[in-house]
């Protein structure tokens, strides 16, 4: 068994630590995170560190690193209060990878890696059109975290945009169908598979499988 304490892991030659800290957790979501600047700039990129705050009112966070000097997404969240999250399918995730990649200040993504723009009435912000599954969100808080620099950015679910099928009768979204691919560490990309499906767990009672 290997057994790594708080000493080794400071000591770690820089990029092992940065891969293995990043996918120790396992599989994350992934999502194209886009954006507009007040001009009209749009941005993307790509965004693994979102987790789901509460449905009433429903809210979503995401980390946001300070890996660059000028950070466009920040900024343009900051100035129009809005952005949308949209799920990354097998046939693409290549170009959303590169979304990745350090392009100057005032470059769009959107048009360097071929993705296609969608607007909606009264919505700054663009979706990304092959996508399956799309969130539009507004700014509600933002959280300066001392120690390392990130942003923790909160937002509220004011739009969803998905394709026919996905969202089931109970409200449950199918992944599966929608072709939602999944990260490991900065650069591993991965297919879910469905294992099954549970009721909801009550003391006493064994888990009890629900069907699909």
């Amino acid at each position: 068994m290997i057994n790594i304490e708080g000493d080794q892991i400071a000591g770690m030659e820089k990029h092992y630590r940065i891969s293995l800290i990043n996918s120790l957790v396992g599989y994350k979501s992934l999502n194209l995170l886009g954006t507009t600047s007040k001009d009209g700039i749009t941005n993307l990129c790509l965004i693994s560190s979102t987790f789901h705050l509460g449905a009433n009112p429903p809210l979503l966070g995401m980390v946001i690193r300070p890996e660059r000097e000028h950070n466009d997404t920040l900024n343009n969240i900051r100035e129009t209060g809005q952005y949308t999250l949209n799920n990354v399918l097998p046939a693409w995730y290549k170009q959303a990878h590169q979304t990745s990649a350090s392009y100057p200040s005032g470059a769009s993504e959107f048009e360097i890696c071929g993705f296609k723009k969608q607007y909606t009435n009264g919505f700054k912000a663009p979706f990304v059109g092959q996508s399956t599954v799309r969130i539009g969100l507004e700014l509600r808080e933002m959280i300066d975290i001392e120690i390392n620099g990130t942003t923790i950015v909160i937002g509220e679910i004011i739009q969803i945009l998905a394709d026919d099928l996905i969202i089931g009768e109970d409200g449950t979204v199918d992944h599966i169908k929608a072709e939602t691919i999944t990260v490991a560490g900065l650069d591993s990309y991965y297919l879910p598979q469905f294992v099954g499906r549970l009721a909801y767990p009550k003391p006493g009672i064994e888990p009890q499988e629900l069907k699909q």
